[in-house]
């Protein structure tokens, strides 16, 4: 049910997200895992076209926000007004099926951390009032590595939120061509009609959760996990959270695939786009041109593969 599901939003996704078939499984696999995205990439490769084109798909009611240093916590949660001798809670963008935080590094950490609670229980409290957001609820943010000017780092503890951090890049030449040529006339992102509904994405999401993992790729992920501890450029490793992100991806890998069990290759495909981005490397590393990419190509050639029963 899931491979089906997956593959008629894929395809039509596909006409407007040009030759990025691995993207677009990877964001849908962070959404089956009950996760939250993070696309980080330079300007003009496609991140905000790819959150509209998952809203649209996904039938989830989709609302934008673009971060600036000016914006503030309540204009994301939203505020308490005073109307007819009473105060009434005014809901901000934050309360949709996909809210998609443009530029997420311009926010102050003052509003970046007002995505804290939400992302992670799924709820704001505002006045002494918590307020529960819709389910499914998916932050898809998004950030440019290159222009630092006016921006702020996002912390580990929101980078451990998201589930996986993906980059587009640019597109091959033939990709880029074929882009040229749908959008000559009009915008194919018109032409996106809603695949699927708020109740069945919670139901898809379940049925994730009961994909199988035996004892053996357990260890296996553990020692994945573990390996980042105790590497020696890696000044923080992956934290427990981040294994079950882990999981639940190789998990939603599995299920896309066809599948109600996992293989190694699901913990190894799911290995870098759920753990890059949560890795730390001491200062000295990062000046020799290390990454957390690298670092984690290495651990997974060093550690022996489980056979596949």
């Amino acid at each position: 049910m899931i491979a089906s599901w997956y593959q008629r939003i894929e395809q039509q996704i596909e006409q407007v997200i040009v030759g990025k078939a691995e993207v677009i499984q990877q964001a849908l696999a962070a959404l089956l895992a009950g996760g939250h995205l993070l696309l980080e990439d330079v300007p003009g490769t496609g991140k905000t076209t790819l959150a509209r084109a998952l809203a649209r798909s996904l039938g989830l009611s989709y609302r934008r926000i673009q971060m600036t240093p000016d914006l503030l916590p309540s204009d994301l949660t939203g505020v308490y007004i005073y109307h007819n001798g009473e105060f009434r809670f005014r809901p901000g963008p934050i309360f949709t099926g996909v809210l998609l935080a443009d530029e997420l590094n311009r926010a102050t950490p003052k509003t970046q951390s007002a995505l804290l609670e939400a992302m992670q229980e799924g709820q704001v409290t505002l006045e002494g009032q918590t307020h529960l957001l819709p389910q499914p609820f998916w932050v898809i943010a998004t950030q440019n590595p290159i222009e630092q000017e006016g921006t702020y780092r996002l912390p580990e503890a929101q980078l451990d939120r998201f589930i996986c951090r993906l980059r587009l890049h640019y597109p091959e030449p033939e990709a880029e061509r074929e882009i040229l040529r749908r959008l000559r006339e009009a915008s194919p992102e018109a032409a996106l009609e809603p695949l699927s509904n708020v109740q069945e994405i919670v139901q898809l999401q379940q049925q994730v959760r009961q994909v199988y993992l035996e004892p053996d790729l357990e260890d296996y992920l553990l020692a994945i996990v573990h390996a980042t501890r105790q590497a020696p450029r890696v000044l923080l490793g992956a934290s427990p959270r981040a294994a079950l992100a882990l999981q639940r991806f190789a998990q939603a890998q599995a299920a896309i695939a066809g599948r109600d069990f996992v293989i190694p290759d699901d913990i190894q495909r799911a290995t870098v786009p759920v753990l890059a981005h949560r890795l730390l490397l001491h200062y000295e590393a990062r000046l020799e041109g290390a990454r957390a990419e690298g670092v984690l190509e290495e651990i997974l050639q060093s550690l022996p593969v489980p056979v596949e029963a």
